[in-house]
């Protein structure tokens, strides 16, 4: 297998790795990319593609493609495409044969399939992928730019994409026909990045995450808690080029001043009491990856100045260090707050708004993705009951208008949780309107109530709202309504609201 492969040993141990990865990825759309990234690799060629065949087996839609090491994202309408034009992947699909050529510049082959290459591509290699039962289910591309034999590869990349099309039809079944990542070969990864949703709003969200993908700049994702913004920054992470390196998230306020400044920038030895040994901070942990900054709104004034100098300057200082040095780490800042009016109230630098907004991202609530609610629901239903090793239940009717009915103030998040009760509670082979306890937005006022009583209760469904909306935070729920922590653990204790309550 490895007779015309240069440095034969080296191959197998890379061709080892590659397996190893590749039997790692949770998703359809993950393992195609991973999949064309590897091949490309492996072959040295700039251009890998993966193509399926759709359900009629007359068109192929390129379903992963990576280019000089990036994974290339496209519009899923660009996609499809009839490979009775080419006469290279016709002939390879039709006779289940590799194809090698060394020859491409000379014209002879159409090579309409290819990205625009400004040295023009001069190597080609085309390798069926055979699914279960040896039926070809598409084919891997690789091309480059100069002139070289890659025939050699085709055996190894044949058993390679064997592998990899067993492990496409079983995430293709443990996820369900509802929530395939992959539709009639096409790949939602390429225009959605992995993330659930088709409403329009989220069409726009996939369309500016695709502007600054492959981009050095910061990014700053604005919505409502529990709107998905710790998946969208994991999402730009693992479709840019750094994919391959660490992607590190810190909620700015889950720590204080002191301790966030010293697991951000890291310290040294004899820097404060209790500093034995030298530290690094999460900065140079995320090098060459991604430090995703959650609630960064709730960042101390003092430590968003230094935030500040390593956003323009691109290094940092550990403390108790005289010197400093430069860091490569991509920044994503997300918050809930309205931080143009935390500029206003003195709340928030505004100097390190305008270098965080260099490209802001609006995250829709889920009231606002029209049908998304459905998919998302039955995407965690999946979830939960291969979790479980459980069957999955049925939809009712009912089920479904019961939850399209509800406005879900803790958006994706609350509906999360509530579909992986729904799927303990259900006993039966179908959902049932009464395995969802959707929470109503106030309680009913009691007539008899006098206005002490009334007031009461309304203070206590706010107190609940802002506990639920913030996880039991009470340090945020303090921060929120304007009230000393202590006022607030008084006034819950006198409302008798308990953990559990706000938790709910």
């Amino acid at each position: 297998m490895f007779a015309d492969i240069v440095q034969p040993l080296a191959y197998a141990e890379a061709l080892l790795g590659t397996y190893s990865r590749l039997s790692q990825a949770a998703h359809s759309a993950r393992l195609l990319g991973d999949f064309a990234s590897e091949a490309a690799k492996l072959s040295g060629c700039e251009l890998a593609q993966v193509y399926l065949l759709d359900a009629s087996h007359s068109a192929l839609g390129l379903s992963a493609e990576s280019l000089d090491g990036l994974l290339q994202p496209r519009e899923v309408a660009s996609l499809p495409a009839d490979y009775h034009g080419g006469e290279l992947l016709q002939f390879s699909l039709c006779q289940n044969r590799a194809v090698s050529v060394e020859s491409l510049g000379s014209g002879l082959y159409p090579t309409d399939f290819l990205p625009a290459c400004a040295r023009g591509w001069d190597s080609l290699l085309c390798v069926p992928l055979v699914g279960e039962s040896d039926v070809v289910e598409g084919l891997l591309v690789c091309a480059s730019a100069e002139c070289r034999n890659l025939q050699g590869f085709s055996q190894s990349f044949g058993q390679l994409g064997r592998f990899v099309m067993a492990q496409f039809s079983l995430l293709q079944r443990l996820r369900g026909p509802e929530d395939s990542s992959v539709i009639d070969g096409i790949d939602t990864c390429a225009s959605g990045y992995g993330l659930i949703g088709k409403s329009a709003v989220m069409r726009h969200t996939y369309q500016l995450i695709s502007k600054v993908l492959h981009s050095p700049y910061t990014v700053l994702l604005n919505g409502e808690t529990g709107t998905g913004k710790e998946v969208v920054a994991r999402a730009i992470h693992d479709c840019s080029p750094r994919r391959t390196k660490a992607f590190i998230v810190q909620n700015c306020a889950a720590f204080p001043e002191n301790l966030l400044e010293s697991e951000l920038f890291g310290y040294r030895r004899g820097a404060f009491t209790g500093a034995d040994r030298d530290r690094e901070g999460l900065f140079d942990a995320a090098e060459g990856g991604t430090l995703l900054l959650d609630e960064i709104g709730d960042m101390p004034l003092a430590l968003q100045a230094k935030l500040l100098r390593v956003l323009q300057e691109g290094e940092i200082r550990p403390l108790g260090s005289n010197d400093s040095h430069k860091i490569n780490v991509r920044i994503i800042a997300a918050t809930h707050r309205d931080l143009q009016a935390m500029v206003a109230q003195g709340l928030f630098r505004e100097d390190l708004y305008y270098r965080l907004a260099q490209f802001p991202i609006e995250l829709p609530p889920l009231r606002q993705r029209e049908n998304d609610i459905l998919e998302l629901a039955r995407h965690f239903a999946v979830r939960a009951c291969a979790f479980l090793s459980r069957d999955l239940p049925n939809w009712s009717d009912a089920a479904l208008d019961h939850l399209c009915s509800y406005g879900f103030p803790g958006n994706v998040r609350e509906l999360k949780g509530m579909v992986e009760r729904a799927v303990l509670l259900c006993e039966g082979g179908e959902f049932q309107p009464e395995h969802f306890t959707l929470r109503l937005d106030g309680l009913p006022i009691d007539r008899s109530l006098n206005l002490r009583e009334r007031m009461e209760q309304v203070e206590r469904t706010l107190l609940l709202d802002c506990l639920r909306k913030n996880d039991g935070n009470r340090t945020l729920v303090a921060r929120e309504l304007g009230l000393p922590r202590r006022t607030l653990l008084y006034r819950l204790g006198r409302l008798n609201i308990t953990d559990a309550e706000s938790q709910a």
